[in-house]
C-alpha cells in the first residue's frame, strides 16, 4: 500500500504543531527526559519533512 507524500508531510505538520504546544510539566518526575525526547523527536519531524518536500519539488521539476 503506497502512501501519499502529501498525506505523510501533513502528519508530520500536525506532530511539530503539536510538539510546539506542549507545555513543559516541571513538577512531574521524568520531566526533563521527555523535554528532550520530544525535541529529538521534532527535530527528526522537520528534516523528514524537509526531505519530503526537497524530494517533492525534484520529482515536479523532473530531475532526477
Amino acid at each position: 500500500m503506497e502512501v501519499k507524500t502529501d498525506s505523510i508531510a501533513q502528519h508530520l505538520r500536525e506532530l511539530i504543531d503539536a510538539l510546539d504546544r506542549r507545555v513543559p510539566h516541571v513538577e512531574r518526575a521524568g520531566e526533563e527526559i521527555i523535554v528532550l525526547q520530544a525535541a529529538a523527536l521534532r527535530a527528526l519531524a522537520v528534516e523528514r519533512l524537509a526531505e519530503l518536500t526537497r524530494d517533492d519539488s525534484t520529482r515536479d521539476r523532473g530531475d532526477k
